[in-house]
């Protein structure tokens, strides 16, 4: 009878404690989003302002969602944001920066 005090967690995403975690996750889908639209954008010369943009907003977000997050499911997701929304920010700030020319020519 010991199964029916363990609170069945493997069809839960993200929190598996078995409690919910409200501004982990949204930080964690906002740091996804971002972290993808800055990796994809960062490979078109004329996207450089919106990927070096959403790069940095996403590596904001990222890092405090780990400051923040309790389970290594959320962690994990972070760290995959973070590591696109880095690329993507290099890659941008490769093609032009945060600025691109409007500041300091």
């Amino acid at each position: 009878m010991t199964q029916a005090l363990r609170p069945n967690t493997a069809g839960s995403l993200l929190a598996t404690d078995g409690r919910p975690h409200p501004l982990p996750d949204a930080l964690l889908a906002v740091t996804l989003v971002l972290g993808l639209t800055s990796l994809i954008t960062g490979f078109f010369d004329g996207l450089h302002l919106l990927s070096s943009w959403t790069g940095l907003v996403g590596i904001i977000t990222g890092a405090y969602g780990q400051w923040v997050s309790v389970t290594t499911r959320e962690r994990f997701g972070l760290i995959l944001g973070l590591g696109a929304a880095g690329v993507g920010f290099y890659l941008a700030m490769s093609h032009g920066g945060l600025f691109g020319g409007i500041i300091g020519s």
